[in-house]
């Protein structure tokens, strides 16, 4: 009976630390996608040891203990983490916890581009660093700014999701004149930006 109890707490200290394990893992990034000069901090908890700062290479690869290379670039901090522990539990951890997370982000890195037509001084394609927040109203600024007959309340902001395409409306006249950001919406790569033409010139 004693042994019956002492298995059964056992059992239940083990779920307790698995499920410890998998929600220390989900606080991690899941937005910010890593690349080629980042530097990140990895760490497996049941190693109880200090962190590691690791540098991805030029080819988008980790060189991560235990496994060698490990390929990072395009991927979140949650999503590496969850690979590793998988490569890892496979053949030489029972459970690992994987912490990771970015150190410093390379912001000569280019994630891809952000495309501004319409009534802009300079139409065209323009780099969303790494690691930095670019919304609607910097990328126009970005396109030289507005022209003399622009629709500054109506900009459009239209994103490609797979099959589906959502187009959004800002107000960018606001955003600059009366300081509303929370209608400045951030963008993607692969955005377009139309502004359209006043259609009362004046």
């Amino acid at each position: 009976m004693a042994a019956e109890a002492t298995n059964q707490s056992v059992f239940l200290q083990e779920s307790m630390r698995v499920k410890e394990s998998i929600r220390s893992m989900d606080s991690l990034d899941n937005k910010q996608k890593l690349g080629p000069g980042d530097r990140i901090t990895f760490r497996v908890i049941e190693d109880q040891e200090e962190p590691k700062s690791l540098l991805i290479t030029d080819s988008g690869d980790l060189q991560v203990p235990y496994l060698g290379l490990v390929h990072a670039a395009g991927k979140t901090c949650m999503g590496l983490a969850r690979e590793v522990k998988g490569m890892l539990e496979k053949d030489l951890y029972f459970r690992a916890t994987v912490m990771i997370s970015a150190e410093v982000i390379n912001k000569t890195r280019a994630t891809g581009k952000v495309y501004v037509t319409g009534q802009v001084r300079n139409s065209g394609g323009f780099d969303v660093p790494a690691g930095e927040t670019i919304t609607v109203s910097r990328a126009i600024l970005n396109a030289g700014g507005f022209s003399d007959f622009s629709d500054k309340r109506n900009v459009r902001l239209i994103r490609k999701n797979g099959e589906q395409t959502q187009t959004r409306t800002v107000n960018v006249q606001e955003v600059l004149e009366k300081g509303k950001l929370d209608a400045d919406l951030v963008v993607q790569p692969g955005d377009l930006i139309v502004v359209p033409e006043r259609l009362v010139k004046w």
